[in-house]
């Protein structure tokens, strides 16, 4: 019995190490490079599909935080940017001209932005606009200008970059020059290193409720069918004969 009960004891131990929510909501390319990501950095992850197409990528929750410094560090979850469709959308059916304009801009902007993101080793890109309105009545017009901001992967040199990334502001934004775009590039911080632990069986392996259930239950059955099978075998006197035999000798 003192066997069952350790067996009874590792199921309850193995029930409390199920697997926790990093993110939810999430595409299924996203949550694909997420747990690849973390598999690579020797944690445990799993991809969990949700309802209407979207995914949740979830972790055991001994190593929940250092798995959140990891996406982190490597810009997961992705930012999601708009586009000219859902920017320019209309809730009503007059919108002012200080509206379009501001959805013009803000538009022009997540494009670029989306675009720099793209680049390899990009994490993180914004991008502002300074787009002066113009005066009807002054035939000079005023120069616009734009902030790019960038954040990219540790080790990783974006300088010999700059000018492109320059020129993919001054080709996409009409009105801005070349030397009013400023383009400020920030290293992420290094992946944290993976924690050395031991191999054992509450750490290889993400335990959820349903296959926690399906092994107690198993278990049960398990050990029932056994105490029934003892019980049998007492009752009819079915006990091997060194047994008995044992237990009638008094030098025992």
């Amino acid at each position: 019995m003192k066997r069952y009960a350790g067996i009874f004891i590792l199921l309850l131990t193995l029930s409390g190490c199920g697997g926790q929510t990093l993110y939810s909501q999430l595409s299924e390319r996203e949550a694909n490079e997420m747990v690849a990501m973390l598999l690579n950095a020797g944690l445990s992850a799993e991809k969990v599909t949700l309802d209407k197409g979207a995914f949740a990528v979830t972790t055991s929750s001994r190593f929940f935080s250092q798995a959140i410094g990891v996406l982190h560090a490597n810009g997961y979850p992705r930012e999601q940017f708009e586009n000219l469709g859902d920017v320019f959308k209309k809730e009503g059916f007059v919108s002012s001209p200080l509206e379009e304009r501001a959805r013009l801009v803000y538009a022009l902007s997540q494009e670029i932005a989306n675009t720099i993101a793209s680049i390899d080793g990009v994490l993180m890109a914004r991008v502002h606009l300074a787009v002066p309105e113009r005066d009807p009545l002054d035939d000079s017009a005023k120069p616009s200008s734009a902030s790019v901001f960038i954040k990219h992967r540790h080790g990783l040199d974006l300088l010999d970059s700059v000018s492109q990334i320059k020129a993919l502001v001054v080709n996409g934004v009409e009105g801005v020059p070349y030397d009013n775009v400023t383009v400020a590039l920030f290293a992420a911080e290094p992946v944290p290193a993976p924690r050395d632990r031991p191999a054992t069986v509450a750490q290889s392996a993400v335990i959820t409720t349903p296959q926690f259930a399906a092994g107690f239950v198993g278990g049960t059955a398990l050990l029932g069918g056994g105490g029934v099978w003892w019980w049998r075998r007492h009752k009819r006197g079915g006990l091997p004969a060194p047994v008995r035999e044992q237990a009638r000798d008094p030098r025992v």
